[in-house]
């Protein structure tokens, strides 16, 4: 027959499992809703990319070529749409990469809950026989200590999801600022450029802005990633970088031939979209601590209760 201390731990693995088999199931959901999108998203680039290939395609010949040669305006245009099909095939790798990222998720988490099957029926199973060993000993304890195992079982793993949530969060926010560094540098450049800073004020405008670009895919995996990790916690969110940047930060870097002040405005109101953004993390990160402090001070109250009864 099995001992009482080998049920014990029986008990205790299999109570761990559960949980995490339900932590996988609600990362499992919104790591399929996030797929869902970016493969919408995806949709939306693919065809971006192929008009604007087309556009290149029509003015490197036939009519549109030779009536933009009669008024000298080929080359500057053929530059232009050049930047825009490079910039839209960007956006398009970068996104391609983070569906990949996505789908690599999904299937790490099929498969660790292919391993986790049958991990709620063996909890119930084992909870069930403690239950007869202990009503059959007649121990007037055996409830109470039945329901504070339970309850801190359930505990631990809040408190376990929210540390891996905070931990997401930081991630997230350590990108965000990043972000915000790189544009915050071509904010300065195009104030320098405004004043006739020049090819040098340009230069490094564009380099800001380059490193911004990829910072940013860095800052929406990092933010994917803390979406999920809420919804562990049962908070419903979908963590995005800002609407102004489904175009990115490099068609700025392209979009040469808009005035300097037109680039400065749209440097300085993504850099506001991002910092909002960033905000967001920093308030949710408040709740999460909020929440942990709650479940640290339960967690307390159960282990005295249950060791009040074990002594006594």
């Amino acid at each position: 027959m099995t001992s009482s201390s080998d049920l014990d731990e029986r008990l205790h693995a299999a109570a761990a499992r559960t949980h995490r088999a339900d932590h996988l199931r609600r990362r499992q959901a919104a790591t399929a809703e996030q797929l869902q999108q970016a493969h919408h998203t995806l949709t939306g680039l693919e065809k971006d990319l192929s008009k604007e290939e087309a556009d290149v395609s029509r003015l490197e010949g036939g009519l549109t070529a030779l009536l933009a040669r009669l008024v000298s305006q080929r080359e500057v245009r053929l530059d232009r749409e050049r930047a825009e099909a490079a910039a839209a095939r960007q956006r398009l790798d970068g996104h391609r990469a983070r569906v990949a990222q996505i789908e690599a998720d999904a299937r790490a988490i099929e498969a660790e809950l292919a391993g986790l099957a049958t991990a709620s029926q063996e909890y119930e199973q084992l909870l069930a026989e403690k239950e007869r060993r202990l009503l059959a000993r007649g121990d007037s304890r055996a409830g109470e200590l039945m329901e504070l195992g339970a309850a801190l079982d359930r505990v631990s793993a809040e408190v376990r999801e929210h540390a891996e949530a905070h931990q997401a969060g930081q991630a997230a926010l350590q990108a965000l600022v990043q972000v915000l560094g790189y544009l915050g540098s071509a904010r300065g450049a195009s104030t320098w450029d405004l004043l006739g800073g020049g090819l040098i004020a340009d230069a490094v405008e564009h380099n800001r802005l380059r490193s911004a670009d990829e910072a940013a895919w860095h800052a929406q995996r990092a933010l994917d990633v803390f979406s999920r990790e809420l919804a562990d916690v049962g908070v419903s969110a979908r963590a995005r970088l800002p609407k102004v940047d489904t175009r990115w930060f490099v068609d700025t870097f392209f979009d040469n031939i808009i005035t300097d002040v037109m680039k400065h405005q749209r440097i300085e109101n993504t850099r506001a979209e991002v910092e909002r953004t960033a905000q967001w993390v920093r308030d949710t990160e408040r709740h999460l601590r909020h929440r942990d402090a709650e479940l640290s001070r339960e967690r307390a109250r159960l282990l005295a209760r249950r060791e009040e009864l074990l002594r006594g």
